[in-house]
């Protein structure tokens, strides 16, 4: 029989798509189960280090562990993507200067809008592009909040320079790796304090989590944010930490399948006389499209597919779009007439025959 001692050792400086089959498991000793089973517990057997539900459970243990080994540092589970924002943003002081791209999520601009106009912090929105600008923001602040690429622009920020600055300045740097995924970016490798994701998204790949997460390798911030957690009781779901922990297994693979969809489509779209520009950054899943008739025949194109599907999220396995500028909390800097596509796992011949003819119709 092979051995499986737990004392076996274990390979060190493994790439990502092996550590999202292999992090996260149980112990590997006779007649324990290959995955991380569902612990439904709210309650605990006092004595151990747990005690309560709130504190932990061993599911969220298993998913927190794949994605920290993923992004180089020790995560933290939430509820959803903006409790972690929220978590991240209770570490500014009141009154602190948050830098931030205009261009981000929507739900983070939101809150520091609504942090701002109540008194909690100030908010500086700049160009992210524009790294003289944000460089110039840095002075002063007390957290410096990245997103690259951006959604829904896809503007790529220069993130060593940036964090160079805001360190200089005494501040935190957070990134959102949503859209880039620890496949094909880890900036904590760049120095940065915390990587936070909507794990909603890629990580959970199949458009049925809602998932928050938060990582990085500072042991104090890592001690600061979990307390905070725990004490605000933004913990997530077991079964959502169980899903998002089985869809992270395939993560290379539909990051690699949609990133290779989305630079064909990219290329086939610029060559269409229906379309007055594409946004790529050149990797990932995520194309951005701006209408060269305005706005009406982007929410027309949103109409006439069969295979695409008109939805605000993103990062599943099948094909989404829509007009970002339908939501009035949109930046107003995002042309009316853009369209941002999630470019799914299908056959790219397909995705592009379903898109083709709807941009036909529109010309």
């Amino acid at each position: 029989m092979p051995d499986t001692s737990p004392d076996l050792p274990q390979p060190t400086g493994l790439r990502p798509a092996t550590l999202a089959v292999t992090a996260g498991r149980p112990e590997r000793v006779a007649d324990n189960p290959l995955n991380e089973p569902i612990t439904m517990a709210s309650t605990y057997v006092a004595g151990g280090e747990v005690e309560y539900g709130r504190y932990g459970n061993p599911t969220w243990a298993a998913f927190e562990e794949a994605l920290g080994a993923l992004e180089g540092g020790r995560c933290l589970s939430f509820a959803t993507g903006l409790s972690a924002v929220a978590t991240i943003l209770d570490l500014v002081g009141a009154g602190g200067r948050v830098v931030a791209p205009r261009h981000s999520y929507t739900g983070t601009v939101m809150q520091l809008a609504d942090l701002e106009a109540r008194g909690r912090l100030e908010a500086v929105l700049v160009d992210i592009t524009d790294t003289d600008e944000v460089v110039a923001a840095c002075a002063d602040a007390a957290l410096v909040w990245l997103e690259s690429p951006t959604n829904p622009a896809l503007e790529v920020a220069d993130i060593p320079t940036i964090r160079a600055a805001a360190h200089d300045a005494g501040a935190y740097v957070v990134v959102d790796n949503t859209f880039a995924t620890p496949v094909l970016q880890q900036p904590l490798t760049d120095g940065v304090d915390l990587v936070v994701h909507s794990a909603t998204k890629y990580l959970s790949g199949h458009s049925d989590v809602l998932l928050g997460a938060v990582v990085t390798n500072d042991d104090e911030l890592y001690g600061v944010l979990k307390q905070r957690r725990d004490l605000v009781g933004a913990v997530p779901g077991t079964l959502e930490a169980w899903l998002a922990l089985r869809g992270l297994r395939t993560l290379h693979l539909r990051v690699e399948r949609a990133q290779a969809n989305a630079r064909e489509l990219a290329g086939r779209l610029e060559g269409h006389p229906a379309v007055g520009e594409v946004r790529y950054p050149g990797s990932g899943g995520i194309v951005s499209i701006v209408l060269a008739q305005g706005a009406m025949a982007a929410d027309l194109l949103t109409r006439k597919t069969s295979l695409w599907v008109h939805t605000t999220s993103l990062g599943g396995v099948e094909s989404t779009f829509e007009r970002r500028r339908r939501w009035k909390a949109e930046a107003a800097t995002i042309p009316d007439a853009l369209v941002r596509l999630s470019v799914g796992i299908e056959d790219v011949e397909d995705l592009w025959a379903d898109l083709e003819r709807a941009l036909d119709a529109l010309t």
